[in-house]
Protein backbone atom coordinates (compact mmCIF):
# COMPACT_ATOMS: atom_id res chain seq x y z
CA UNK A 1 0.00 0.00 0.00
CA UNK A 2 1.21 3.48 -0.40
CA UNK A 3 3.15 5.43 2.35
CA UNK A 4 2.63 9.00 2.24
CA UNK A 5 3.50 12.53 4.08
CA UNK A 6 0.40 13.79 5.46
CA UNK A 7 -0.15 16.42 3.26
CA UNK A 8 0.43 14.44 0.42
CA UNK A 9 -2.31 12.22 1.05
CA UNK A 10 -5.17 14.62 2.57
CA UNK A 11 -4.62 16.11 -1.30
CA UNK A 12 -5.23 13.22 -2.45
CA UNK A 13 -8.25 12.26 -0.64
CA UNK A 14 -9.60 15.43 -1.70
CA UNK A 15 -8.60 14.72 -5.42
CA UNK A 16 -10.11 11.41 -5.20
CA UNK A 17 -13.34 11.87 -2.68
CA UNK A 18 -14.59 15.41 -3.68
CA UNK A 19 -13.43 15.85 -6.85
CA UNK A 20 -17.13 16.10 -8.82
CA UNK A 21 -14.42 17.38 -12.29
CA UNK A 22 -12.58 14.55 -12.49
CA UNK A 23 -14.62 11.67 -12.29
CA UNK A 24 -13.92 8.06 -13.12
CA UNK A 25 -15.52 6.43 -16.56
CA UNK A 26 -17.59 4.13 -15.00
CA UNK A 27 -16.95 0.67 -16.31
CA UNK A 28 -18.89 -1.05 -19.39
CA UNK A 29 -20.13 -3.79 -17.51
CA UNK A 30 -21.89 -1.16 -14.76
CA UNK A 31 -23.20 1.39 -17.18
CA UNK A 32 -26.69 -0.73 -16.46
CA UNK A 33 -27.15 0.72 -13.42
CA UNK A 34 -27.04 4.25 -14.38
CA UNK A 35 -30.49 6.45 -15.83
CA UNK A 36 -29.25 10.05 -16.31
CA UNK A 37 -25.58 10.69 -17.34
CA UNK A 38 -25.78 14.52 -19.29
CA UNK A 39 -23.81 16.87 -18.23
CA UNK A 40 -26.58 19.16 -17.74
CA UNK A 41 -29.82 18.10 -15.93
CA UNK A 42 -33.20 19.92 -14.57
CA UNK A 43 -35.18 17.94 -12.36
CA UNK A 44 -38.15 19.86 -12.62
CA UNK A 45 -41.37 20.41 -10.67
CA UNK A 46 -40.44 18.65 -7.33
CA UNK A 47 -40.31 19.79 -3.60
CA UNK A 48 -36.56 20.22 -2.04
CA UNK A 49 -35.68 19.49 1.37
CA UNK A 50 -32.33 20.45 1.20
CA UNK A 51 -31.02 19.41 4.74
CA UNK A 52 -30.19 22.53 6.56
CA UNK A 53 -33.31 22.80 8.94
CA UNK A 54 -34.95 24.89 6.18
CA UNK A 55 -38.94 24.00 5.77
CA UNK A 56 -39.33 21.99 2.63
CA UNK A 57 -39.75 24.23 -0.81
CA UNK A 58 -42.77 23.47 -3.28
CA UNK A 59 -42.22 23.55 -7.03
CA UNK A 60 -38.79 23.70 -7.30
CA UNK A 61 -36.22 22.81 -10.53
CA UNK A 62 -32.61 21.97 -9.33
CA UNK A 63 -30.27 22.43 -12.06
CA UNK A 64 -27.13 20.15 -12.47
CA UNK A 65 -24.04 20.83 -14.50
CA UNK A 66 -20.91 18.80 -14.78
CA UNK A 67 -21.66 17.04 -11.51
CA UNK A 68 -22.61 20.38 -9.29
CA UNK A 69 -25.77 21.57 -8.84
CA UNK A 70 -25.46 24.92 -10.71
CA UNK A 71 -28.88 26.37 -9.32
CA UNK A 72 -32.30 26.12 -7.62
CA UNK A 73 -35.08 28.13 -8.04
CA UNK A 74 -39.02 27.92 -8.87
CA UNK A 75 -39.64 26.19 -11.66
CA UNK A 76 -42.14 28.90 -12.67
CA UNK A 77 -39.34 31.24 -12.88
CA UNK A 78 -35.85 29.29 -13.49
CA UNK A 79 -34.79 29.09 -16.58
CA UNK A 80 -33.50 26.27 -18.21
CA UNK A 81 -31.09 25.85 -21.13
CA UNK A 82 -31.70 24.22 -24.47
CA UNK A 83 -28.99 21.53 -23.87
CA UNK A 84 -30.39 19.82 -20.50
CA UNK A 85 -31.95 16.57 -19.99
CA UNK A 86 -35.68 17.60 -18.36
CA UNK A 87 -37.11 15.42 -15.96
CA UNK A 88 -40.37 16.22 -14.57
CA UNK A 89 -40.36 14.96 -10.95
CA UNK A 90 -44.03 16.45 -9.80
CA UNK A 91 -44.70 13.94 -7.08
CA UNK A 92 -41.19 13.90 -6.26
CA UNK A 93 -38.65 15.30 -3.05
CA UNK A 94 -35.10 15.51 -3.72
CA UNK A 95 -33.05 15.45 -0.57
CA UNK A 96 -29.18 15.21 0.05
CA UNK A 97 -27.68 12.13 0.05
CA UNK A 98 -27.23 10.75 3.01
CA UNK A 99 -24.04 10.52 4.95
CA UNK A 100 -23.61 7.03 6.71
CA UNK A 101 -21.37 7.82 9.95
CA UNK A 102 -21.63 4.30 11.00
CA UNK A 103 -21.93 2.02 7.55
CA UNK A 104 -19.89 -0.85 7.59
CA UNK A 105 -19.24 -3.05 4.69
CA UNK A 106 -19.84 -6.59 7.02
CA UNK A 107 -22.56 -7.64 8.56
CA UNK A 108 -23.37 -10.06 11.36
CA UNK A 109 -26.28 -12.15 12.48
CA UNK A 110 -27.55 -14.02 15.68
CA UNK A 111 -26.42 -17.03 14.91
CA UNK A 112 -22.51 -15.61 14.78
CA UNK A 113 -22.30 -15.20 11.03
CA UNK A 114 -19.81 -13.10 10.28
CA UNK A 115 -19.56 -11.65 6.74
CA UNK A 116 -17.69 -9.11 4.42
CA UNK A 117 -20.44 -7.88 1.83
CA UNK A 118 -17.66 -6.45 -0.48
CA UNK A 119 -20.15 -6.80 -3.41
CA UNK A 120 -24.10 -6.19 -1.67
CA UNK A 121 -22.66 -3.42 1.16
CA UNK A 122 -21.62 -0.52 -1.58
CA UNK A 123 -25.10 -1.39 -3.54
CA UNK A 124 -27.35 -1.56 -0.91
CA UNK A 125 -26.17 1.61 0.21
CA UNK A 126 -26.21 4.00 -2.65
CA UNK A 127 -29.30 2.47 -3.84
CA UNK A 128 -31.23 3.39 -1.00
CA UNK A 129 -29.53 7.21 -1.03
CA UNK A 130 -26.26 6.67 0.95
CA UNK A 131 -23.49 8.60 -1.18
CA UNK A 132 -21.19 8.76 1.94
CA UNK A 133 -19.86 6.49 4.40
CA UNK A 134 -17.73 6.22 6.97
CA UNK A 135 -17.21 2.71 7.96
CA UNK A 136 -16.63 3.27 11.83
CA UNK A 137 -14.55 -0.08 12.36
CA UNK A 138 -13.91 -3.27 9.99
CA UNK A 139 -13.03 -6.46 10.30
CA UNK A 140 -11.19 -6.89 7.16
CA UNK A 141 -9.53 -3.18 6.77
CA UNK A 142 -7.88 -4.37 3.36
CA UNK A 143 -11.14 -5.13 1.87
CA UNK A 144 -12.70 -1.27 3.00
CA UNK A 145 -9.21 -0.45 1.03
CA UNK A 146 -9.49 -2.17 -1.58
CA UNK A 147 -13.59 -1.03 -1.87
CA UNK A 148 -12.38 2.59 -1.88
CA UNK A 149 -10.01 2.34 -4.57
CA UNK A 150 -12.46 0.45 -6.99
CA UNK A 151 -15.48 3.07 -6.49
CA UNK A 152 -13.08 6.00 -7.08
CA UNK A 153 -11.08 4.01 -10.40
CA UNK A 154 -15.31 3.84 -11.26
CA UNK A 155 -14.68 -0.65 -11.54
CA UNK A 156 -17.21 -0.90 -8.82
CA UNK A 157 -20.44 0.82 -8.05
CA UNK A 158 -20.90 2.53 -4.29
CA UNK A 159 -20.73 5.35 -1.91
CA UNK A 160 -17.69 7.76 -1.40
CA UNK A 161 -15.87 6.00 1.39
CA UNK A 162 -14.54 7.21 4.68
CA UNK A 163 -12.32 4.14 5.92
CA UNK A 164 -11.55 4.06 9.66
CA UNK A 165 -9.43 1.12 9.92
CA UNK A 166 -9.50 -1.82 12.44
CA UNK A 167 -11.25 -1.96 16.12
CA UNK A 168 -8.48 -0.97 18.80
CA UNK A 169 -9.48 -2.54 21.72
CA UNK A 170 -7.82 -3.47 25.11
CA UNK A 171 -7.57 -7.70 25.66
CA UNK A 172 -10.72 -9.69 24.39
CA UNK A 173 -11.31 -12.73 22.52
CA UNK A 174 -12.14 -11.18 19.11
CA UNK A 175 -9.54 -12.21 17.10
CA UNK A 176 -10.88 -8.97 13.94
CA UNK A 177 -9.78 -6.84 16.31
CA UNK A 178 -6.04 -5.13 17.25
CA UNK A 179 -5.70 -5.29 20.94
CA UNK A 180 -2.87 -2.64 22.20
CA UNK A 181 -2.33 -2.99 26.06
CA UNK A 182 0.31 -0.22 25.87
CA UNK A 183 0.54 3.41 24.64
CA UNK A 184 3.77 2.70 21.80
CA UNK A 185 1.15 0.17 21.00
CA UNK A 186 -1.96 2.41 19.90
CA UNK A 187 0.51 4.75 18.63
CA UNK A 188 1.80 1.81 16.74
CA UNK A 189 -1.50 0.60 15.37
CA UNK A 190 -2.76 4.20 13.93
CA UNK A 191 0.76 5.30 12.47
CA UNK A 192 0.23 2.00 10.28
CA UNK A 193 -3.24 2.06 9.32
CA UNK A 194 -3.13 5.91 8.79
CA UNK A 195 -0.53 5.16 6.48
CA UNK A 196 -2.50 2.79 4.73
CA UNK A 197 -5.39 4.72 3.81
CA UNK A 198 -7.36 5.33 7.05
CA UNK A 199 -8.54 9.04 7.89
CA UNK A 200 -10.64 8.22 11.08
CA UNK A 201 -10.18 5.65 13.48
CA UNK A 202 -12.16 3.72 15.95
CA UNK A 203 -12.00 2.95 19.59
CA UNK A 204 -13.90 0.44 21.16
CA UNK A 205 -15.11 -1.28 24.22
CA UNK A 206 -11.90 -2.50 26.44
CA UNK A 207 -9.45 0.02 25.95
CA UNK A 208 -8.11 2.12 28.87
CA UNK A 209 -8.45 5.68 29.40
CA UNK A 210 -4.06 5.51 28.89
CA UNK A 211 -3.93 3.26 25.61
CA UNK A 212 -6.63 5.94 24.42
CA UNK A 213 -4.75 9.03 24.66
CA UNK A 214 -1.76 7.67 23.15
CA UNK A 215 -4.33 7.12 19.96
CA UNK A 216 -6.35 10.24 20.07
CA UNK A 217 -2.62 11.98 20.15
CA UNK A 218 -1.31 10.02 17.82
CA UNK A 219 -4.24 10.19 14.91
CA UNK A 220 -4.27 14.29 15.92
CA UNK A 221 -0.35 14.28 14.48
CA UNK A 222 -0.85 12.68 11.67
CA UNK A 223 -4.08 15.15 10.77
CA UNK A 224 -6.74 12.34 11.00
CA UNK A 225 -9.70 11.86 13.56
CA UNK A 226 -10.96 9.31 16.47
CA UNK A 227 -14.33 7.85 16.99
CA UNK A 228 -15.43 5.34 20.05
CA UNK A 229 -18.09 2.88 20.63
CA UNK A 230 -16.81 3.02 24.53
CA UNK A 231 -18.05 1.32 27.92
CA UNK A 232 -14.63 1.15 30.09
CA UNK A 233 -14.21 5.04 29.29
CA UNK A 234 -17.26 7.53 29.64
CA UNK A 235 -18.20 10.11 27.30
CA UNK A 236 -16.50 13.19 29.25
CA UNK A 237 -13.52 10.82 30.23
CA UNK A 238 -13.13 10.75 26.55
CA UNK A 239 -13.86 14.60 25.53
CA UNK A 240 -11.03 15.28 27.97
CA UNK A 241 -8.77 12.82 26.21
CA UNK A 242 -9.71 15.13 22.82
CA UNK A 243 -11.91 12.09 21.43
CA UNK A 244 -13.69 13.82 18.09
CA UNK A 245 -16.57 11.79 17.83
CA UNK A 246 -18.62 9.40 19.78
CA UNK A 247 -20.42 6.56 18.92
CA UNK A 248 -24.06 5.43 19.14
CA UNK A 249 -25.32 7.80 22.30
CA UNK A 250 -26.71 6.42 25.49
CA UNK A 251 -26.24 2.23 25.04
CA UNK A 252 -22.47 2.93 24.78
CA UNK A 253 -21.85 5.70 27.67
CA UNK A 254 -22.13 3.84 30.83
CA UNK A 255 -20.44 6.77 33.21
CA UNK A 256 -23.58 6.60 34.83
CA UNK A 257 -23.81 2.95 36.19
CA UNK A 258 -23.51 3.10 40.01
CA UNK A 259 -19.83 2.61 41.13
CA UNK A 260 -18.48 2.44 38.35
CA UNK A 261 -14.47 1.43 38.42
CA UNK A 262 -12.08 3.70 36.10
CA UNK A 263 -11.10 2.05 32.82
CA UNK A 264 -13.94 -0.88 33.50
CA UNK A 265 -16.60 -1.64 31.32
CA UNK A 266 -19.54 -2.30 33.90
CA UNK A 267 -23.20 -4.29 32.93
CA UNK A 268 -25.77 -1.90 31.69
CA UNK A 269 -27.96 -1.39 34.26
CA UNK A 270 -31.29 -1.63 32.28
CA UNK A 271 -34.03 -0.40 34.33
CA UNK A 272 -31.74 2.52 35.92
CA UNK A 273 -30.64 3.67 32.57
CA UNK A 274 -34.47 3.51 31.61
CA UNK A 275 -35.26 5.71 34.62
CA UNK A 276 -32.46 8.41 33.55
CA UNK A 277 -33.04 12.32 33.88
CA UNK A 278 -31.93 12.96 30.10
CA UNK A 279 -32.70 17.24 31.39
CA UNK A 280 -30.99 16.62 34.75
CA UNK A 281 -27.46 17.73 35.51
CA UNK A 282 -25.65 13.97 35.26
CA UNK A 283 -26.64 13.93 31.81
CA UNK A 284 -26.60 17.93 30.83
CA UNK A 285 -22.59 17.88 32.58
CA UNK A 286 -22.07 15.02 28.93
CA UNK A 287 -23.61 17.02 26.84
CA UNK A 288 -21.71 20.33 27.62
CA UNK A 289 -18.26 18.44 28.56
CA UNK A 290 -18.83 17.37 24.33
CA UNK A 291 -20.47 20.13 22.98
CA UNK A 292 -17.53 22.27 24.99
CA UNK A 293 -14.94 20.04 23.38
CA UNK A 294 -16.54 19.95 19.54
CA UNK A 295 -17.49 16.52 19.98
CA UNK A 296 -20.32 14.67 17.66
CA UNK A 297 -22.59 11.71 18.67
CA UNK A 298 -23.60 9.10 16.33
CA UNK A 299 -27.18 8.24 16.38
CA UNK A 300 -27.36 3.86 15.73
CA UNK A 301 -31.28 3.71 16.39
CA UNK A 302 -31.80 1.26 13.73
CA UNK A 303 -29.41 -1.28 15.25
CA UNK A 304 -30.90 -0.86 18.73
CA UNK A 305 -34.74 -1.26 17.15
CA UNK A 306 -33.85 -5.06 16.83
CA UNK A 307 -33.60 -5.29 20.37
CA UNK A 308 -37.31 -4.90 20.90
CA UNK A 309 -39.92 -7.45 20.58
CA UNK A 310 -41.78 -7.49 16.91
CA UNK A 311 -39.76 -4.37 16.02
CA UNK A 312 -38.83 -2.73 13.26
CA UNK A 313 -41.80 -3.69 10.65
CA UNK A 314 -40.88 -6.48 8.47
CA UNK A 315 -39.83 -4.58 5.54
CA UNK A 316 -40.33 -7.02 2.37
CA UNK A 317 -36.90 -5.43 0.72
CA UNK A 318 -34.82 -6.39 3.60
CA UNK A 319 -36.16 -10.19 2.66
CA UNK A 320 -35.83 -9.82 -0.62
CA UNK A 321 -32.20 -9.23 0.19
CA UNK A 322 -31.33 -11.78 2.12
CA UNK A 323 -29.54 -15.38 1.24
CA UNK A 324 -32.19 -17.73 2.48
CA UNK A 325 -30.04 -18.95 5.54
CA UNK A 326 -29.45 -15.30 6.73
CA UNK A 327 -33.55 -14.68 6.63
CA UNK A 328 -33.89 -18.14 8.70
CA UNK A 329 -31.68 -16.94 10.85
CA UNK A 330 -33.08 -13.45 11.46
CA UNK A 331 -36.48 -14.55 11.48
CA UNK A 332 -35.37 -16.85 14.75
CA UNK A 333 -33.85 -14.09 16.15
CA UNK A 334 -36.64 -12.18 15.31
CA UNK A 335 -39.20 -14.65 17.71
CA UNK A 336 -36.69 -15.52 20.45
CA UNK A 337 -36.45 -11.03 21.17
CA UNK A 338 -40.82 -11.12 20.90
CA UNK A 339 -40.48 -14.13 23.84
CA UNK A 340 -38.11 -12.53 25.96
CA UNK A 341 -39.73 -11.25 29.44
CA UNK A 342 -37.30 -8.52 29.87
CA UNK A 343 -38.50 -6.77 26.40
CA UNK A 344 -40.82 -4.32 28.19
CA UNK A 345 -37.90 -3.64 29.75
CA UNK A 346 -35.82 -2.89 26.12
CA UNK A 347 -38.67 -0.93 24.80
CA UNK A 348 -38.32 1.58 27.70
CA UNK A 349 -34.55 1.89 27.11
CA UNK A 350 -35.09 2.48 23.73
CA UNK A 351 -37.60 5.37 23.91
CA UNK A 352 -34.87 6.91 26.94
CA UNK A 353 -31.86 6.41 24.23
CA UNK A 354 -34.25 8.47 21.88
CA UNK A 355 -35.01 10.73 24.28
CA UNK A 356 -31.14 10.99 25.26
CA UNK A 357 -30.37 12.44 21.62
CA UNK A 358 -33.40 14.36 21.09
CA UNK A 359 -31.73 16.40 24.74
CA UNK A 360 -28.42 15.87 23.35
CA UNK A 361 -29.20 18.22 19.91
CA UNK A 362 -31.11 20.96 22.61
CA UNK A 363 -27.99 21.26 24.42
CA UNK A 364 -26.67 22.51 21.18
CA UNK A 365 -24.95 18.99 19.99
CA UNK A 366 -24.01 17.96 16.35
CA UNK A 367 -25.94 15.10 16.19
CA UNK A 368 -25.41 12.27 13.12
CA UNK A 369 -26.31 8.84 12.11
CA UNK A 370 -25.75 5.31 10.79
CA UNK A 371 -27.07 1.94 10.80
CA UNK A 372 -24.30 0.25 12.20
CA UNK A 373 -26.11 -2.94 9.95
CA UNK A 374 -24.83 -6.15 12.87
CA UNK A 375 -26.00 -7.47 16.12
CA UNK A 376 -28.78 -9.78 15.02
CA UNK A 377 -28.58 -9.21 11.18
CA UNK A 378 -32.63 -7.13 10.81
CA UNK A 379 -30.84 -3.71 9.93
CA UNK A 380 -28.88 -3.68 6.24
CA UNK A 381 -27.09 -1.24 4.85
CA UNK A 382 -29.00 1.23 3.33
CA UNK A 383 -32.17 0.34 4.73
CA UNK A 384 -31.16 0.82 8.09
CA UNK A 385 -30.02 4.14 7.09
CA UNK A 386 -33.48 4.96 5.54
CA UNK A 387 -34.95 3.25 9.40
CA UNK A 388 -32.83 5.78 11.04
CA UNK A 389 -34.79 8.56 9.69
CA UNK A 390 -38.20 6.95 10.43
CA UNK A 391 -36.56 6.42 14.48
CA UNK A 392 -35.42 10.30 14.79
CA UNK A 393 -38.93 11.47 13.71
CA UNK A 394 -40.59 8.73 15.86
CA UNK A 395 -38.29 9.66 18.48
CA UNK A 396 -39.62 13.48 18.42
CA UNK A 397 -37.54 15.49 15.96
CA UNK A 398 -39.57 17.09 13.11
CA UNK A 399 -38.81 15.57 9.70
CA UNK A 400 -36.93 18.93 8.38
CA UNK A 401 -34.57 18.01 11.59
CA UNK A 402 -34.02 14.38 11.06
CA UNK A 403 -33.41 15.09 7.36
CA UNK A 404 -30.48 17.64 8.58
CA UNK A 405 -28.90 14.64 11.02
CA UNK A 406 -28.94 12.33 8.20
CA UNK A 407 -27.50 14.73 5.51
CA UNK A 408 -25.18 18.06 6.49
CA UNK A 409 -24.89 16.92 9.89
CA UNK A 410 -23.13 13.89 8.97
CA UNK A 411 -20.87 15.95 6.34
CA UNK A 412 -20.03 18.46 9.05
CA UNK A 413 -18.62 15.43 11.16
CA UNK A 414 -16.49 14.55 8.00
CA UNK A 415 -15.56 18.21 7.62
CA UNK A 416 -16.73 17.86 3.80
CA UNK A 417 -20.00 20.44 4.63
CA UNK A 418 -18.31 22.82 2.52
CA UNK A 419 -18.68 20.31 -0.56
CA UNK A 420 -21.84 18.15 0.35
CA UNK A 421 -24.78 17.17 2.76
CA UNK A 422 -26.99 19.69 1.51
CA UNK A 423 -28.73 20.90 -1.65
CA UNK A 424 -27.29 24.61 -2.07
CA UNK A 425 -26.00 25.73 -5.33
CA UNK A 426 -21.98 25.53 -5.76
CA UNK A 427 -22.19 21.99 -4.03
CA UNK A 428 -21.41 18.41 -5.34
CA UNK A 429 -24.52 16.97 -6.65
CA UNK A 430 -25.21 14.05 -4.67
CA UNK A 431 -28.91 14.03 -4.29
CA UNK A 432 -31.63 11.80 -4.03
CA UNK A 433 -35.10 11.60 -5.81
CA UNK A 434 -37.41 10.17 -3.82
CA UNK A 435 -41.07 9.04 -4.80
CA UNK A 436 -43.44 10.93 -2.50
CA UNK A 437 -43.01 13.48 0.35
CA UNK A 438 -41.33 12.07 3.26
CA UNK A 439 -40.95 15.65 5.12
CA UNK A 440 -44.75 14.52 5.13
CA UNK A 441 -44.86 10.72 5.15
CA UNK A 442 -41.48 9.80 6.74
CA UNK A 443 -41.92 6.40 5.62
CA UNK A 444 -41.79 7.45 1.96
CA UNK A 445 -37.88 7.58 2.39
CA UNK A 446 -38.07 3.98 1.56
CA UNK A 447 -39.39 5.36 -2.13
CA UNK A 448 -35.88 6.20 -3.52
CA UNK A 449 -36.34 6.51 -7.52
CA UNK A 450 -33.05 7.92 -8.97
CA UNK A 451 -29.40 8.42 -6.45
CA UNK A 452 -27.22 10.73 -7.78
CA UNK A 453 -23.37 10.81 -6.86
CA UNK A 454 -21.03 13.51 -8.46
CA UNK A 455 -23.82 14.31 -10.73
CA UNK A 456 -24.32 10.82 -12.44
CA UNK A 457 -27.90 9.12 -11.49
CA UNK A 458 -28.08 5.55 -11.11
CA UNK A 459 -31.58 3.30 -11.09
CA UNK A 460 -32.03 2.86 -7.50
CA UNK A 461 -34.47 -0.36 -8.12
CA UNK A 462 -31.63 -1.30 -10.40
CA UNK A 463 -29.24 -1.76 -8.04
CA UNK A 464 -31.10 -3.24 -5.33
CA UNK A 465 -32.39 -5.66 -7.47
CA UNK A 466 -28.46 -6.64 -8.04
CA UNK A 467 -28.25 -7.90 -4.71
CA UNK A 468 -30.93 -9.90 -4.29
CA UNK A 469 -30.42 -12.69 -1.86
CA UNK A 470 -26.50 -11.62 -1.73
CA UNK A 471 -27.07 -10.30 2.13
CA UNK A 472 -24.75 -12.72 4.15
CA UNK A 473 -22.78 -14.18 1.05
CA UNK A 474 -21.19 -11.56 -0.49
Amino acid sequence: MRRMTMTALVLSALASQLGAQARPALAKELQEFVSVSAPVVALIHVQVLDGTGAPAQMDQTILLRDGRIAAIGPSSSLTIPAEATRMDLTGHTVIPGIAGLHDHTFYTTGAGRRSQLNFSAPRLYLGSGVTTIRTTGSITPYAEISIKAQVEKGTAIGPRMFISGPYITGPDQVVERIHVTTPEDARRVVKYWYEEGATWFKLYTMITRREAAAAIQEAHRLGVKVTGHLCSIGFKEAADLGIDAVEHGLASNLEYVSGKVVDVCPSLDIKAYGALDVNGPEVQSTFRALIDKHVAMTSTLAVYELSLPNRPPLDQRMLDAMSPDVRDEVLTSRARIAGNPRGADWVVLFKKAQEYEVAFVKAGGLLAAGVDPTGNGGALPGFGDQRNFELLVEAGFTPVQAMQVMTLNGAKVLGIDDKLGSVTVGKIADLVVIKGDPAAHPVDIRNVVTVFKDGVGYDSAKLLASVKGLVGVR
